[in-house]
């Protein structure tokens, strides 16, 4: 795909992705922009830049969680805070969404519709609150799994992301209904049960492993003022399987997992912490395995993962870097070979609330 025009986001050079034919934004309140049609795809497929192949070469901007020490993620929208550059690139989760479709537990799909089909008092379309939603990859995955009209409220610190995600969002639910899309631009991490006032399922995508215990709670408590469920999908795990195996394999996996906590980030403790949570504020919650599981026909996803990964646990373990440079090189000529297999373990939850007004 050839693009117009190159966006900088601070780590990489983004290009810019063919938008839809015809979009009419309608502009409310604040930031508010709800996209009532959309034609045409906001992402394709596509690879790593050729420019990047070399064991030294830095990541695609996102491409695991890279960058200066106490960096916190895009979902955050400080108003006493300045501005900071766009953390994640459209073309690392472009490079990513076929394997997060993959990786989501189909398995949670049937009690999720059966609570939403029971919805006391429900009328009209369902509002679907995706919290940092990147360039929109849960809605596109979601929606057309869900019978009836459906409006999505998307919700992401990045305005570059937010256009990419109403440009490419859904059309259509499972039985054809109509989809509607509308942005807004703030922070996740402080949400209150008046900003998902109306909601009738709150959604995330990697979402819950980049916030503190505090924040997350914060959302827990927000979706269950709003008495909705919740699905949160594909938070880290803690683990990873790689074959061939490598005698750095562990040590890699653990300077990556003390990366994922730190300056307070849960990690790969999100889920239990969420669990706990929900659980508290009376929710039945389910988890259910989603990894990621790549082989050659993943090796582009693969090569700037594995980038990503050894380049977070180097810089928690400064000391590695010998070594983990050598390591590097090596998965990377086994992965250009076709002789890599990875598994990235993640975790999906779904939370329903005490069912209220004879709903089951």
């Amino acid at each position: 795909m050839t693009a117009p025009e190159t966006t900088t986001n601070g780590m990489a050079s983004i290009p810019a992705q063919t938008g839809p034919r015809t979009v009419t934004p309608v502009r409310g309140e604040g930031e508010k922009e709800t996209v009532r049609e959309a034609s045409g795809a906001g992402e394709g497929g596509g690879g790593a830049d050729d420019g990047q192949r070399g064991a030294e070469a830095s990541v695609v901007a996102g491409a695991g969680p890279v960058g200066r020490p106490g960096e916190r993620a895009t979902v955050r929208l400080r108003h006493d805070e300045p501005e900071e550059p766009p953390r994640y690139a459209p073309e690392w989760l472009r490079l990513r969404e076929g394997a997060d479709a993959a990786a989501r537990a189909q398995d949670l799909l049937d009690p999720l519709r059966i609570r939403l089909a029971n919805l006391p008092g429900h009328t009209g379309a369902l509002a679907v609150h995706d919290l940092g939603c990147g360039t929109g990859s849960m809605s596109r995955w979601l929606a057309p799994r869900l019978d009836g009209p459906q409006h999505w409220v998307l919700h992401d610190r990045d305005p570059y992301l937010l256009h990419f995600a109403a440009v490419g969002s859904p059309h259509s639910a499972a039985d054809g209904s109509n989809v509607t899309v509308e942005t807004r631009r703030g922070d996740v991490a402080r949400l209150t049960p008046d900003a998902l006032a109306g909601a009738s399922l709150v959604t995330a995508s990697a979402l819950l492993d980049v916030l503190t215990r505090e924040e997350v709670v914060t959302l827990v408590d927000a979706c269950a003022g709003a008495g909705c469920p919740a699905l949160l999908t594909l938070s880290v795990a803690g683990r990873v399987e790689l074959t061939p195996a490598h005698p750095l394999d562990t040590e890699i996996t653990e300077a990556f997992n003390a990366h994922q906590r730190r300056a307070g980030l849960l990690g790969p403790d999100s889920v239990t912490v969420a669990c706990e949570a929900f659980a508290a504020r009376g929710a039945a919650v389910r988890v259910h395995p989603s990894p990621w599981r790549l082989g050659p026909e993943g090796s582009a996803l693969i090569e700037q993962w594995l980038r990503g990964w050894v380049g977070a646990a180097v810089e928690q373990r400064p000391e590695l870097r010998d070594r983990a440079q050598r390591y590097l090189r090596d998965r990377l000529a086994a992965c250009a070979a076709g002789e890599l297999r990875v598994v990235v373990h993640h975790s999906d939850l779904l939370a329903l609330p005490r069912p209220t007004g004879g709903a089951s």
